[in-house]
């Protein structure tokens, strides 16, 4: 059941729930959103977590665009790191001082619901994102069947590999299987006489969310196990899809073949980890950071335990949706399907190749909508190969989950893994534990 939207303050325990991690922005002055009376200028404020470079930049085009089309209806865009985006939404909104417009993680959405932060989709708004995007999209903008906003950022996961290093392995092309992945990291790892780490056959790295959780969700996903139930109360991962993936990683990392303190981000782009699972929008970065050495980065499906498997992998993403307490919803929301849905011409490429504004600016930043109409014409004129296989996997990943505690079950899951890939826990130990630590998190009251 969709709870009521809410349009006054949160709870003194959703306010406590906000505040561990780093806080507040500077600059809390409640933002100019106009007068409301008929006809008097309306300033939208936009809360995104695009601060800098490259996305700051991306999303400042269409805002320009559309603030130098509309004399009534102004856009004005506010910006905070990621790690400081979800506190920042909870601590403005007891404040009474939320933006208009959110750009949350999808992760969050089922806590900004209960919160009674998210405002539902519009029914014609609903139908339109349902019709335009990717399944896995739509559900991640979704929490109880119930849309709230356009899916903006959409990542899959699939396996970087790098050709050199498989080469001199003596070995064709990219693993297909859990077997040849195995086999894989093993012939391509390598250690100094003294035991030191040269090579990572297979890259785990405790040096995010992504490299962590993030890699061993998308190879439950691949196993057909799930993070957490279809109602959302309890865990899953204690299966035999999630006992797979965590004695596959511990074989890998007793066996040599990978070294969990190593950050990946790092070793791969330097041709010190062979292969590793991760994100579309990190092929922008390493085609940035790698220059000519780019040439031996290769992207290929996530391997499956069997070769007749079917495939499976994750997918993450934010959106953007209305604030229950912004005034001017419906310039908001009219906004939102502007630069969402409306189809203009696309810089750069020949005359009449067309795509929303907001795709358009994805692939400018290196990364993906879930709109996949739009991200073949755009992959098409922007011809990296290595995109393909993300685009691709819209077509069957599984979203994370989004639920009331979501962000706690993942850190949860994060630690467990962790405590296995460094030998604290073993593969039972692991699994229980997670379980018992998410069931608590997830069944509970928010």
């Amino acid at each position: 059941m969709t709870p009521a939207p809410r349009t006054s303050g949160l709870s003194r325990r959703h306010f406590a729930l906000a505040l561990p991690s780093t806080l507040l922005v500077s600059g809390c002055a409640a933002p100019h959103q106009g007068t409301g009376r008929p006809g008097d200028p309306i300033v939208l404020t936009l809360l995104s977590h695009y601060a800098s470079g490259v996305l700051k930049e991306a999303l400042q085009g269409p805002v320009d665009e559309w603030n130098a089309g509309h004399d009534r209806v102004k856009v004005q865009t506010k910006a905070v790191e990621f790690t400081d985006l979800l506190t920042t939404f909870m601590v403005r909104q007891a404040a009474g001082q939320g933006a208009d417009i959110l750009h949350p993680y999808c992760l969050w959405n089922g806590q900004l619901v209960q919160a009674g932060v998210l405002r539902p989709a519009p029914r014609e708004y609903a139908e339109e994102i349902a019709r335009g995007y990717s399944e896995a999209a739509v559900d991640s903008a979704s929490v109880d069947g119930r849309i709230y906003g356009y899916p903006t950022e959409v990542q899959t996961y699939a396996l970087y590999y790098n050709k050199r290093l498989l080469r001199e392995a003596g070995i064709d092309g990219p693993p297909r299987t859990w077997r040849e992945l195995e086999e894989t990291a093993h012939r391509t790892a390598r250690r100094d006489r003294y035991g030191n780490t040269l090579v990572q056959g297979f890259g785990l790295s405790t040096a995010d969310d992504s490299t962590t959780v993030g890699q061993t969700l998308a190879l439950l996903n691949a196993a057909g196990g799930r993070f957490v139930s279809e109602d959302g109360r309890s865990t899953a991962i204690d299966s035999p899809a999630g006992r797979a993936v965590f004695e596959l990683e511990h074989r890998l990392v007793t066996r040599g073949a990978s070294a969990p303190g190593v950050n990946v981000y790092k070793a791969f782009r330097s041709g010190q980890v062979a292969m590793v699972v991760s994100a579309g929008w990190w092929t922008g970065s390493l085609k940035a950071l790698m220059g000519k050495d780019y040439r031996d980065v290769g992207v290929a499906p996530l391997p499956l335990p069997e070769t007749d498997g079917k495939r499976a992998t994750l997918s993450t993403g934010f959106m953007l949706g209305v604030n229950t307490a912004s005034k001017n919803p419906r310039a908001a929301w009219e906004f939102l399907r502007w630069l969402n849905t409306e189809k203009v011409n696309v810089r750069g490429t020949t005359k009449g190749v067309k795509a929303t504004r907001m795709s358009s600016l994805q692939v400018s930043a290196g990364s993906l909508t879930g709109r996949a109409d739009d991200m073949r014409t755009l992959l098409g004129a922007h011809s990296d190969a290595n995109l393909r296989p993300f685009l691709d996997a819209l077509a069957y990943s599984v979203p994370e989950p989004n639920v009331p505690g979501a962000q706690q079950a993942k850190s949860l899951l994060r630690k467990n893994i962790e405590a296995l890939w460094t030998g604290q826990q073993s593969v039972d130990q692991a699994l229980r534990t997670t379980r018992r630590q998410v069931d608590r998190e997830v069944s509970r009251s928010w």
